[in-house]
């Protein structure tokens, strides 16, 4: 089939905002909308704001042209805008301006807090020629750069900018003869986004793609996922990079509508999504795979102000592998009588280096496609890809798992790196070129073959139906004493289960030091309790144990909020490492397992400070060291972390 696109009458076009002008002039899709913004109100009801595609093309033309008066074409522009569809306009606007753009969350103006870092990263690495934002948040950089300030670098940084208000690129509006100018927005070879990678295995990558490339990614995760005019999709995920902005453009050539709100909305009330899904009857809504126990513990199906039916969805794509069969069948399980219906979840794989769409396990055009539940496991993960028809159905697409050492491909049912080979392949990193010769033009050994992209990922390709099972990140791989390996995941998985009312899901890290297995997990509350931490530890040890044969040499607990990740909530291992060994964790307990026996090190505030009596705040009870006889039980008590155990292993 030489079109992707639902309809042969409507060629495939080279870049996404191509798109725009062809629904736009369709007398069918003008009054439709593009994208909804919803808002979540106090009492629990959405405020919602409305852009058809009409209005959404007449935008990016203005916006683009607005542009174009202080800014010329392949010039860098870095855009400071609240998640909404504000930012949705800005981004279309600035590929039909031709400029390269990278979207940031813009940090807190007074940069006194800890998430101006990334912003730091991107204004050195891409030095862009302007930013736009908000003219309120103009005015709070302009004072911050008055100010005398200790961060000179930062200062002089934003200072060098030209700062554009979004109201004056949107309100200032244009004669609209589109139709009689030659497009002059990114051209297919051109480089139209800087998406920075999530950070989960190191510090963030500036990820060069070209507009081509992109167009090819959605319009291959388009025929994936069966989308269609008559989508409709729910989002919450970041409009900044990855799979939030690939949704954006998966809108856009699918002629569909999409739902959309903030990661905040759904954080602080994880029923709103399951809501949105139910007013708007959403067929299709991508959701990240830990966010599913969220639901299940918050999502207070029987509290909010809308009924909850999911009857209208045809695709719950999952993301963020790797994706455990047993916290999906557990949402399965809870939903189905809410209208779930289990053919519609749809694994998925993806990255950065590719755009953000690799491929899906689900095949719903199928009609002797398995589908879950039956689709099968494999050491408890659920598969996200199926490689079996992938020359009929994608011919330019090629996956393959190979040796990470040898770079020589694997015999299905062994594990190694997961390379791809796609037009989705982006262009490299920025400023990185010897790194982008390692990742972006890789060949396999003794096989004539185009260049792959490294994932870095680990997978097994296994059954007649080749399921590829992404079973986690080659640099997070723990080598244990018997010449074995264990991704950490399973590890965090095994510790966590066995105390899910004490220790906070999907907020643990595992990792190896000097030849010792340390788990960092926050814990739910401020638990202050001694023997409650004790058996929180000596629980989780005995449940790693028994469920993965592994021996954890030192467990720390730590308060919520302590263990860093991704914007995309992927758990950082390697900055959880560093945090630990630099002292930068709130630690409330360390305990120490050595040959059968502890040694007990909590750390938190509001114990007595004698090292012969622990008064335990349960009821009037007080323990002392005295009293556990069957361990050693060393303790310090500090109001800040303690390292000495730490540094002992270095």
């Amino acid at each position: 089939m030489n079109y992707e696109n639902y309809d042969p009458s409507f060629p495939d076009q080279p870049v996404v905002d191509l798109y725009l002008p062809v629904w736009a002039n369709l007398a069918s899709f003008r009054s439709k909308p593009a994208f909804i913004w919803a808002e979540d109100g106090s009492n629990g009801a959405t405020k919602n704001s409305t852009i058809t595609y009409a209005q959404l093309n007449e935008s990016v033309h203005s916006i683009s042209t607005q542009l174009l008066t202080q800014l010329q074409r392949g010039d860098t522009v870095v855009i400071l805008c609240s998640p909404g569809l504000e930012l949705v306009e800005i981004i279309f606007g600035c590929q039909r301006a031709g400029l390269l753009c990278i979207p940031v969350f813009p940090p807190d103006p007074s940069f006194t807090k800890e998430n101006y870092h990334h912003l730091v990263r991107v204004l050195s690495q891409t030095k862009p020629k302007a930013a736009i934002a908000h003219h309120n948040y103009i005015a709070r950089v302009q004072h911050y750069i008055s100010l005398s300030s200790d961060n000179h670098k930062l200062a002089e940084m934003l200072q060098k900018l030209t700062w554009i208000s979004t109201s004056d690129i949107k309100d200032k509006k244009v004669s609209s003869n589109m139709g009689s100018l030659p497009y002059n927005g990114c051209r297919p070879n051109e480089m139209y986004l800087i998406q920075y990678t999530s950070g989960a295995t190191g510090i963030p990558k500036p990820v060069l793609v070209t507009a081509g490339a992109a167009a090819h990614n959605v319009r291959v995760a388009r025929k994936a996922y069966d989308l269609y005019p008559n989508s409709v999709i729910v989002s919450w995920l970041p409009q900044y990079h990855d799979c939030g902005l690939q949704f954006l453009l998966l809108t856009i050539i699918s002629g569909a509508t999409s739902v959309l709100t903030s990661p905040g909305a759904f954080v602080n009330r994880p029923g709103l999504w399951l809501e949105l899904i139910s007013k708007f009857q959403a067929t299709c809504t991508p959701v990240p795979s830990f966010s599913l126990p969220l639901v299940i513990k918050r999502g207070g199906v029987d509290k909010g102000t809308q009924p909850i039916s999911l009857w209208s969805l045809k695709n719950l794509i999952i993301i963020n592998e790797p994706i455990y069969k047993a916290s999906v069948d557990r949402f399965v399980e809870m939903f189905k009588p809410f209208g779930l219906n289990p053919s519609c979840i749809s694994p998925s794989y993806g990255l950065a280096e590719n755009g953000t769409f690799v491929s899906t396990a689900w095949r719903g055009n199928c009609s002797n496609a398995a589908s879950f539940p039956h689709i099968p496991s494999h050491n408890k993960l659920l598969p996200c890809a199926r490689l079996a028809s992938q020359r009929e159905e994608e011919e330019d697409m090629d996956i393959i798992v190979v040796d990470e050492e040898t770079c020589e491909l694997v015999v299905d049912g062994t594990e190694g790196e997961i390379w791809v080979s796609s037009p989705s392949n982006c262009s490299g990193y920025l400023g990185h070129p010897s790194l982008t010769r390692e990742i972006f033009q890789a060949r396999p050994r003794n096989k004539v073959s185009r260049c792959f992209v490294r994932t870095g990922d680990r997978g097994i390709i296994k059954g007649e139906e080749r399921f590829l099972y992404v079973t986690g990140r080659c640099s997070d791989v723990i080598k244990l004493p018997n010449n074995q390996e264990i991704h950490p995941h399973f590890i965090e998985t095994a510790a966590q289960n066995s105390c899910q009312k004490f220790l906070r899901g999907g907020c643990l890290a595992a990792f190896e030091m000097s030849s010792t297995i340390v788990l960092v997990a926050e814990i739910q509350r401020h638990e202050k309790d001694v023997k409650v931490l004790k058996q929180i530890c000596e629980w989780a040890k005995k449940a790693v144990l028994k469920e993965e044969k592994v021996e954890i040499g030192l467990m720390v607990l730590v308060k919520s909020g302590s263990v860093p990740k991704t914007t995309s909530g992927k758990i950082q291992r390697w900055a959880a490492k560093d945090m630990l060994i630099r002292g930068k964790m709130s630690v409330v307990m360390e305990m120490q397992f050595e040959d059968n026996n502890a040694r007990f090190l909590p750390s938190y505030e509001a114990i007595g400070k004698t090292n012969k009596e622990i008064r335990c705040q349960g009821g009037n009870r007080t323990s002392t060291v005295a009293e556990d006889r069957d361990q050693e039980i060393s303790l310090a008590f500090s109001s800040t972390p303690r390292r000495p155990p730490m540094l002992s292993l270095l």
